[in-house]
């Protein structure tokens, strides 16, 4: 009997390549100015997913995204790499979430969703480093959890094996299904676009997408029959005094770019003396030491 996956993803702006415009004047991100993409994390969960799927015969995979309407992207990308389906949860209610009522958000479409033998997500996202919405989602749905997740080995029989990648060397855990799984960017990279299923799923649209396209009297073509689902908060029974800002107790104060400029260099050779002299230099202004 296969296994029924969900993945948690999340489109992000690409932090990576922060140029002068990226942060707004009240210090917030402008997201305009930079690029959406799949979290780096996710995308290696989705291949951990994919390979259960693989492995194990009659298992699906699900995409959860909870964002803007644009955020539909990440459903079709899943859907081009071999996902078999997934749920866009937006909603005006959800801006401004910060981990904790975005994890609320999730749980909630999950119960929707209904029964399931695994979920998986990445570790964390770039645009917030905190690594918390995937335990946050476990404790609100009462699973069990393993995080930094490298591996996923086996998952029968009620159980599941994982290898953990940790600061100072690897473990092998085993826990009982249901249960949630975060991922590590040193996981498998995602494998790429399949060209047979790119072409199946480029039309996919949500129901908003659709409409838009009707009234701007933009042809669709590809097959109309494919929808993603698009949720409110409404439809998942969610209490808007805990989603978005109003269920967010972490508020940003700042964001500040820092660009580090070299204002000064030297140059060595490999004599052990100028070596020895950098180490102290190093240890004398508190950089190492």
């Amino acid at each position: 009997m296969g296994l029924k996956i969900i993945v948690l993803a999340k489109q992000v702006p690409d932090t990576r390549n922060v140029g002068k415009d990226a942060m707004k004047e009240d210090g917030t991100v402008n997201r305009a100015a930079l690029p959406a993409i799949f979290n780096p994390e996710d995308l290696n969960a989705l291949e951990q997913a994919l390979q259960l799927k693989d492995r194990y015969e009659g298992s699906t995979v699900t995409l959860l995204t909870m964002g803007p309407p644009r955020a539909a992207d990440i459903i079709r990308e899943g859907l081009f790499r071999g996902a078999d389906g997934g749920y866009l949860l937006t909603d005006r209610v959800f801006a401004g979430a910060d981990t904790l009522a975005t994890s609320y958000a999730l749980s909630m479409a999950i119960r929707k969703i209904g029964k399931f033998d695994l979920i998986i997500s990445g570790r964390q996202a770039i645009d917030g480093d905190t690594a918390q919405v995937g335990p946050q989602v476990a404790e609100k749905l009462g699973l069990s959890q393993i995080t930094y997740a490298e591996e996923i080995r086996s998952a029968e029989n009620g159980k599941i094996c994982v290898k953990r990648r940790l600061e100072h060397g690897i473990e092998v855990v085993e826990g009982k299904l249901p249960i949630l799984v975060t991922v590590n960017g040193s996981a498998p990279s995602c494998r790429p676009r399949n060209a047979k299923l790119l072409q199946r799923y480029k039309y996919a649209k949500t129901a908003s997408e659709k409409q838009a396209a009707a009234e701007s009297q933009t042809p669709v073509f590809g097959n109309r029959g494919v929808e993603i689902a698009e949720w409110s908060a409404a439809y998942v029974d969610a209490d808007p005094q805990q989603c978005g800002l109003s269920g967010s107790p972490t508020k940003v104060k700042k964001i500040e770019n820092i660009v580090f400029q070299a204002k000064e260099s030297k140059t060595f050779d490999d004599s052990d003396a100028q070596i020895e002299g950098l180490i102290v230099e190093l240890i004398n202004n508190h950089t190492i030491g």
